[in-house]
């Protein structure tokens, strides 16, 4: 049984799904804008909210912390000298996941998960 067990297996081992995250993660932030499929969407969504609330708070720790799990140091400073301040007066609800429908290969429903503006 799999009771109270949150997160998404996505067929992946561990140390893949995370450095899948990670991945999407970072892609997510440098160009504020996806597409991917709606599992994937939906589980990097939080990790997103959490990442950019620690560029909101700007300190040394919440950067470091930042950068054990963004790969791109450029991206890090993105994150807190552009995307968070954005979101200043804004108490969460960063990312807006809009459905697109079935992949014409293996019929994945798809979505496109982006930064909200304001």
């Amino acid at each position: 049984m799999r009771h109270r067990v949150a997160g998404r297996r996505l067929s992946r081992p561990t140390g893949h799904r995370w450095a899948l995250y990670r991945n999407q993660v970072t892609a997510l932030l440098e160009h504020e804008r996806m597409i991917t499929t709606e599992a994937k969407a939906k589980e990097i969504r939080s990790l997103v909210e959490k990442v950019i609330t620690l560029g909101k708070d700007g300190s040394l720790a919440s950067r470091r912390r930042a950068l054990q799990f963004v790969v791109d140091k450029s991206v890090v400073e993105k994150l807190f000298g552009e995307v968070a301040p954005r979101y200043a007066d804004r108490a969460g609800g960063y990312t807006r996941l809009v459905k697109l429908g079935p992949r014409r290969g293996d019929n994945a429903s798809m979505a496109q998960i982006e930064l909200v503006e304001r």
